[in-house]
């Protein structure tokens, strides 16, 4: 599932990359759909802008079917890591979107989770954007693939109906997301983390740490409380809003990695159905 603000290009005007093998990390799909490694090169300089926010990794050049990428030499994670990890987090997300759904500036390309397509489309609430554009497509595939029944299916819908309805909105203005913010996407290296490989939307910053919380990482607890204390409106009934926020990861993966994410999505949606 791939960044301290880095200018990105170092490639020549016609795209030929300008440094040696040694210093970059090759990434090559020859069946790359439009956009693929263009919006991660996007979503990696509007993540990088924020500034006082977490590392990005620098992007060298990019094309329809390639990204090169400053190569990482990662280090052991440390405690002092993982709370500059929180608490510079908070600062990437409070650096805000122009909407929830907004892609990162100057991308009005299509948008990917991994290999899966997704829509960032900006619109005013957050609960519409997250049913309608991060839950709902995701489930009905989950569905169409016989990785979701019907009935699970049903109540995840319904949490769906609430978070269109506006029931779940909390009035935080959007945050600016890495979006696939998992264990694999965190880079500890010497200089601090570095996150790669961004799904980058305006978005709900707990969205982000929620992912983190589903499949683990080093120091989590440090990161957690690092970015509580650097966000003054970090909820108090954190443990339940979890859930909600891990409905789209664990659609995603309903619908890409089998039913057993089928399962962990009912359970989620449970809490708010």
């Amino acid at each position: 599932m791939s960044t301290s603000p880095r200018d990105a290009d170092d490639a020549s005007a016609d795209g030929a990359a300008t440094h040696t093998a040694a210093e970059a990390h090759h990434k090559e799909r020859h069946d790359a759909p439009e956009g693929f490694f263009e919006v991660e090169a996007a979503g990696l300089r509007w993540l990088g802008a924020a500034t006082g926010g977490v590392q990005v990794v620098r992007v060298l050049s990019v094309g329809p079917r390639h990204i090169d990428l400053e190569r990482l030499r990662p280090v052991a994670p440390t405690p002092a890591q993982a709370d500059d990890l929180g608490s510079r987090l908070a600062v990437t997300h409070a650096a805000g979107a122009p909407a929830f759904g907004s892609p990162p500036d100057g991308w009005s390309g299509p948008a990917f989770i991994g290999r899966q397509s997704q829509r960032n489309d900006p619109t005013v609430t957050w609960g519409v954007f997250y049913a309608e554009q991060r839950v709902r497509p995701f489930v009905r595939r989950a569905v169409q693939r016989g990785h979701l029944d019907a009935a699970s299916a049903a109540v995840v819908e319904r949490v769906c109906d609430r978070l269109a309805a506006g029931e779940l909105d909390d009035g935080r203005p959007p945050a600016r997301l890495h979006g696939d913010l998992w264990a694999g996407n965190v880079v500890y290296t010497d200089t601090g983390p570095v996150l790669i490989d961004p799904a980058a939307h305006g978005g709900h910053g707990l969205t982000d740490l929620a992912m983190l919380e589903l499949f683990g990482l080093p120091g989590l607890s440090r990161v957690r409380s690092a970015y509580a204390e650097a966000s003054p409106d970090f909820p108090t009934d954190w443990g339940r809003l979890v859930h909600l926020h891990q409905l789209h990861p664990l659609a995603v993966h309903a619908a890409s990695h089998g039913p057993s994410y089928g399962v962990a999505l009912l359970e989620a949606a449970c809490h708010f159905a």
